[in-house]
């Protein structure tokens, strides 16, 4: 795919004291496609996992014919949000062929299925869940785990972007949606180190957040880790995000070996209407592109 170059501006200073973690759920409408309210021609059943002795909630998609494999794409949700904001999208997926998983991360938000609380959650908590996930996604028999595609949402397009660049052979394709590349900046803003973040807990857009996020989130460099990831990468970007302004996207394409943008014009933080299934198809050309 070739890479598009494009320059990087610099985000309000509104903007990176409003997200700590910015994903769906955070006063957004949801932005999934809605489901079929007809028969589907997919196949829905819960599928708990297990991630750190914790269990993880989530749903497994499945095409409605059957085969003895098919390629996967593991979808992860963002800030104080549930994988029903997935559904939609896992159920697209399917219909051309994939199977889709959703879940719920281990203390994504107070309203998770999955084990844990919010105070214990942070993008290196998601990054060993979504890890984890991989692993006992590509070991079910139905699944070509050569063929694993992650998609991730705001916060969880943080996460799986950080994923695919720590393992970056397990990764067939990644796709971000308005990835939330800002959540960084406040604490390195903020805080000199690591260890000059007080142990306490505090809220961000309301919810309850422990030290570990803000010590976790101050770590590292996310343009220092995504690099290392070398395959293909489509974003989805609204051209009217507040939230996590294009720019952060635009700085990503900068970094990526090979990476497209599409600008989604009109897009807010979290896509509606008709501009959900532009996204949505641009999703599905990425995917068939690439599974073989």
């Amino acid at each position: 795919m070739r890479k598009r170059a494009i320059t990087l501006l610099l985000a309000t200073a509104a903007a990176l004291s409003l997200l700590a973690g910015c994903g769906q759920g955070a006063g957004t409408p949801t932005p999934a496609p809605t489901p079929s309210q007809e028969a589907a021609p997919v196949r829905v059943e819960e599928l708990w996992l297990e991630s750190g002795g914790k269990k993880i909630y989530g749903k497994m998609y499945l095409p409605g014919e059957e085969k003895d494999s098919y390629p996967a794409v593991i979808l992860s949700h963002g800030f104080n949000s549930n994988c029903m904001l997935n559904e939609g999208y896992a159920e697209s997926f399917a219909k051309k062929g994939y199977a889709a998983y959703i879940f719920d991360f281990c203390g994504g938000s107070p309203s998770t299925k999955s084990d844990g609380v919010t105070t214990e959650m942070s993008v290196l908590t998601e990054y060993q869940n979504l890890s984890d996930v991989m692993d006992q996604v590509k070991a079910l028999d139905y699944v070509d785990g050569s063929q694993l595609f992650l998609f991730g949402l705001s916060q969880g397009g943080f996460v799986s972007a950080y994923t695919a660049a720590q393992r970056p052979d397990d990764v067939k394709g990644l796709i971000l949606f308005y990835p939330a590349f800002v959540l960084q900046e406040e604490y390195f803003e903020k805080y000199d180190s690591v260890d000059a973040i007080p142990d306490e807990e505090f809220e961000s857009m309301g919810v309850p957040l422990g030290a570990i996020y803000a010590k976790d989130a101050r770590s590292f460099d996310i343009y220092e880790e995504i690099g290392k990831y070398k395959g293909d990468v489509l974003i989805c970007h609204g051209d009217k995000d507040t939230l996590v302004p294009l720019s952060y996207s635009e700085k990503a394409v900068e970094v990526y070996d090979s990476a497209e943008l599409k600008v989604i014009q009109y897009g807010e933080h979290g896509f509606q209407g008709k501009l959900v299934k532009e996204a949505t198809g641009y999703c599905v050309e990425f995917l068939q592109a690439h599974a073989s």
